[in-house]
């Protein structure tokens, strides 16, 4: 059975007293697409997954503050390497919940303007479909960003520990693509995320999984807290959601034992979601399945 391919690329030095080095971030995002697509540049990686004709949507995450939020000169360098495939810069919608999350985190907002629009589901004229999509465990109203404006997506999350889920990575991203993710939060997340991640305007949607590991939330997550942000410089990629979170999942047990705290079994939150999301055939939670290719550029 062919493996899941996953990339860690890393790059020192991205980031200095908090501010992103470009130089370096443009370089870590094009080696790691070119890895991730066993190619030779990241224009023949993305175009395995993107054509000029797409609506692309890019699933940041804002919740958390500028501290521990998706920088907007991460998503705008992956947006511009869309533009450079020959994507509209008007088919790119950089987005999350609510326009305020968004200014928080240092978005300028563009609704109808020229260039990459960004904005959020609160937005006049967006909002929630009126309509549940159920599915499963799931009801919920999905964004009309996710469901109406876009026909492709991109999953580009942040690496953080969660009080209940074990984990928030690409899959846990799309809670802010509905109405109501404070109902999906008992036993620790398991099966909602994963079933969530199985609806149709997920599924056939999400082509990309990008966990941002810049600046790593492994303890008391999904806030920020300083004491317990490590700053990894990384970024994992992969065409498999379930891998990606599963390999973001190793890290921050990795940085947890190296500060001498528990496992995430210890404390009764591991996240199950992953392997109820194997189950259903999702993706891979398991390192025998999963091809890891780690570099540092």
């Amino acid at each position: 059975m062919r493996k899941s391919r996953v990339v860690l690329i890393k790059g020192k030095g991205v980031l200095s007293d908090n501010q992103i080095n470009i130089k370096i971030l443009s370089v870590m995002l094009r080696k790691g697409l070119s890895l991730l697509g066993q190619v030779n540049n990241f224009h023949e990686a993305l175009i395995q997954f993107f054509t000029p004709r797409d609506k692309v949507g890019i699933k940041i995450n804002t919740i958390a503050g500028k501290k521990l939020s998706t920088k907007p000169q991460v998503s705008l360098a992956l947006a511009n390497l869309l533009n450079q495939v020959g994507i509209k810069e008007r088919n790119i919608i950089i987005w999350d919940r609510t326009n305020k999350e968004l200014k928080g985190a240092g978005y300028r907002l563009n609704y109808n303007g020229s260039g990459i629009r960004i904005f959020g589901t609160d937005t006049r004229g967006i909002n929630y479909e009126y309509n549940l999509t159920i599915h499963r465990n799931i009801g919920s109203r999905f964004s009309k960003i996710q469901s109406k404006l876009i026909n492709k997506s991109i999953s580009l999350a942040i690496l953080k520990d969660h009080g209940i889920a074990g984990i928030t990575g690409v899959m846990k991203n799309y809670f802010g693509a509905i109405h109501n993710p404070n109902k999906y939060h008992d036993t620790n997340c398991d099966p909602y995320i994963a079933e969530l991640s199985e609806v149709g305007l997920i599924k056939n949607k999400n082509k990309l999984s990008i966990l941002d590991g810049l600046i790593v939330q492994y303890h008391r997550g999904p806030s920020y807290h300083s004491q317990w942000a490590e700053k990894c410089e990384c970024f994992i990629l992969s065409t498999d959601p379930v891998a990606s979170d599963f390999i973001g999942w190793q890290l921050i047990e990795k940085i947890r034992k190296k500060k001498g705290l528990p496992t995430l079994e210890e404390e009764k939150r591991k996240p199950y979601y992953l392997f109820t999301a194997e189950k259903m055939g999702l993706g891979k939670a398991n390192l025998n399945e999963i091809q890891l290719i780690e570099y540092e550029v």
